[in-house]
Parts: structure tokens; sequence; C-alpha cells
């Protein structure tokens, strides 16, 4: 009798360690899937901000990507928690004609806020302006029947004095005049505070040095928190 007592009482005991395991292991794994679905959760509600440019998107001869002014931005709205991601879409010696043959693959990304930075090369070329102006519609166009709900920006650019005063003069009236027709948030100047000054440029005159995309980042960052 005592025996059977005994081995009645090692198999309510082992039943019973099973049964915890069990609820251990399930506990765990909710915890797992709980975890895993609060990752995918903060990733779905995550906007893109997409920055379209040339070089001065790019970065062009910054010692990394994340000293341009799109990566600066990202370091402001880190610091600030805001729910966004910045997708550099910078190339350098992309001309307007050139960002709207590549702006249907750039789409892909389907950015909640566009950010349009092209023309400047097309003013050092000499490209007239009618034809700047016509790429830089089509490129809007080719976003707005996309992705109509999302938010545009343009960054407005100037030439120097030396390609003639009155094609100076067109150049800079493209980009308030394209920001009116589509309703898209205007920085007039890009490189405010910035062009011109060789402690900010790099040896070539054209691109800013790390300090000088800060200032740049700034210009941006003054019209772009409007809209997150």
């Amino acid at each position: 009798m005592e025996l059977k007592k005994v081995s009645i009482f090692k198999t309510a005991s082992i039943i019973a360690v099973i049964f915890i395991a069990s609820c251990n292991q399930k506990q765990s794994s909710t915890g797992e899937i709980n975890t895993e679905k609060s990752a995918v959760s903060e990733e779905s509600q995550q906007k893109t901000i997409l920055f379209f440019g040339d070089s001065l998107t790019a970065g062009y001869g910054l010692d990394d990507v994340s000293e341009a002014f799109p990566g600066v931005i990202q370091h402001i709205i880190d610091s600030v928690k805001l729910p966004y991601k910045v997708v550099n879409a910078g190339l350098s010696g992309e001309t307007t004609a050139g960002g709207l043959g590549r702006i249907a693959w750039v789409l892909k990304q389907k950015p909640d806020i566009f950010v349009l930075e092209l023309g400047a090369n097309d003013g050092l070329r000499g490209i007239p302006v009618t034809e700047t102006s016509k790429n830089l519609q089509a490129i809007v166009d080719s976003v707005k029947s996309k992705y109509p709900n999302a938010k545009l920006m343009l960054l407005g650019m100037m030439v120097p004095p030396n390609m003639g005063a009155a094609y100076a003069n067109d150049f800079k009236t493209v980009f308030p005049t394209i920001a009116n027709k589509n309703k898209m948030a205007l920085v007039p100047f890009l490189l405010n505070g910035v062009g011109g000054n060789p402690n900010l440029n790099q040896k070539d005159g054209i691109h800013p040095t790390a300090q000088g995309a800060k200032i740049v980042a700034g210009n941006v960052w003054t019209v772009l928190k409007g809209l997150l």
C-alpha cells in the first residue's frame, strides 16, 4: 500500500513539473511574439522622407554620407524622437533630365514627404531655363500621380553671376514658380549662408564642408519641420 502511495505521489509530481514548464514556455513564447509585434508596429508607423537630388544631397566630398545635409536632418529627427526615416537618393552630377529618367525607380521608396533638390547642374551647364522648369514639373507630376497624399518640398538654387544677369534671374524664378504652382513648401536658396564662403565650402568652392552641410540642413529644417 505504501509503495502505491509513493508511486502515485511521484507521478503527480512529474505531471505538475511538466505542466509548470509548459506554462512557462507559453509565457516565454507569448512574450517573444509580443516583442516582435511591437517592433513590426513601430516600423509600420515610421514615415519616409525622400531626398531626391544631386551631389549636394549625396554629400560629395564628405567623409560619410551621414555628414550630408539629409543625414544631419535624420540626426535632428532622431534627437526629437519623431517617427521618420530619411532616404538619401542623391546622385552626384545629376541634372533635372537625369532625375526625370530615374524618378520612377526611386519612387519605389513610397515617400510620405518628397524633397526635390535638382537644378544646380543645369545652371552650371547653362541649360535653358525652360528645359529645367519642364523637367522639374515632370518630376513633381510623377510623384503626385503615384503618391497623391505625399507632402512636397522644393529646394531652390541660384547660379553665379558669371552665367549672365538675365539667365541668373530667370533661373532663380524657376523654383518659386514651380513651388507655387504645385503648392510645395519652398526653401528659396538651399545654400543660404554657405554659398560663396570659402570657410564652409570644399576646395572646389561648390560643395559644402561638413560644417557647411550643417548650416544647409538648418535651412531645410526650418521649413521641413512644418510638414512633420
